[in-house]
C-alpha cells in the first residue's frame, strides 16, 4: 500500500468523504475493468464497482495490511461482489423455473377459448397493415429478431425498421380496440 493510500485509507476510516472520492478516482477505472471482463455487462460493471465503494465506505469490510496491497484487497472485494451477484442471479432463475414449473400447465377451456378469439384479432389486425409493417412485426415478435438484425436482413437504416415498429404497433392498437369495439367480430 502507497503512504498515499495509507493516508486516503485513514481519512476514510474517519468518514472523511473527499478520501473516498479520491480513492474512487484513483481505483474506479481499474475494478470497472476488472468487474467488466468477469460479467461483460457495462451496466452491471458499473453497479459493481458503485457496490464496492458502498461497502468500503460503510466498512463493511476492513483493510488489513498485513494481508497485501491494498488495490489487491480492493479487486478481491470487486470479485467477490462479481461472485455474490452471479449467485443472486442464479438463484432467481432458480426460483422463476421452480415457480414456472408449479403453474398449471394446462390452460383451462375457457383460457384455450380466449387465448384463440384473441389471437385471431390480433392476427386479423396484422393482416390489415402495410406488407412492410407486418414484415417487420413477424421479424420482432414471431421470429425473436433484435431491431438491428433486422434491420441487417432487410438493407434497412435501424431508425427505419424502429419507425415501421413504432407505425405498426400504433395501427394495430387503433385496429384491435375497433374489432373489440364491434364486439369482437371480424369482418372480412
Amino acid at each position: 500500500m502507497s503512504e498515499h493510500d495509507v493516508q486516503l485509507y485513514k481519512k476514510l476510516r474517519r468518514g472523511e468523504k473527499e478520501a473516498l472520492e479520491q480513492m474512487y478516482d484513483k481505483y474506479s477505472k481499474l475494478l470497472f475493468s476488472f468487474s467488466f471482463k468477469m460479467t461483460e455487462e457495462k451496466q452491471l460493471a458499473e453497479e459493481i464497482v458503485q457496490e464496492v465503494f458502498i461497502k468500503v465506505w460503510t466498512q463493511k469490510s476492513s483493510y488489513d495490511e498485513t494481508k497485501g496491497k491494498f488495490s489487491s484487497w480492493l479487486l478481491t472485494m470487486t470479485r467477490n461482489t462479481v461472485i455474490d451477484h452471479h449467485r443472486k442471479k442464479r438463484e432467481i432463475a432458480s426460483e422463476t423455473a421452480t415457480k414456472e414449473m408449479t403453474e398449471d400447465p394446462d390452460p383451462s377451456v375457457e383460457d384455450q377459448v380466449e387465448w384463440k378469439e384473441k389471437r385471431a384479432v390480433v392476427k386479423k389486425a396484422i393482416s390489415q397493415l402495410k406488407p412492410e409493417q407486418q414484415k417487420v412485426i413477424t421479424l420482432f415478435y414471431y421470429q425473436g429478431l433484435s431491431q438491428q438484425k433486422i434491420a441487417d436482413s432487410c438493407n434497412l437504416p435501424l431508425g427505419t425498421v424502429k419507425g415501421r415498429l413504432r407505425l405498426a404497433l400504433k395501427h394495430l392498437k387503433t385496429t384491435i380496440q375497433d374489432i373489440e369495439q364491434n364486439g369482437g367480430i371480424i369482418h372480412e
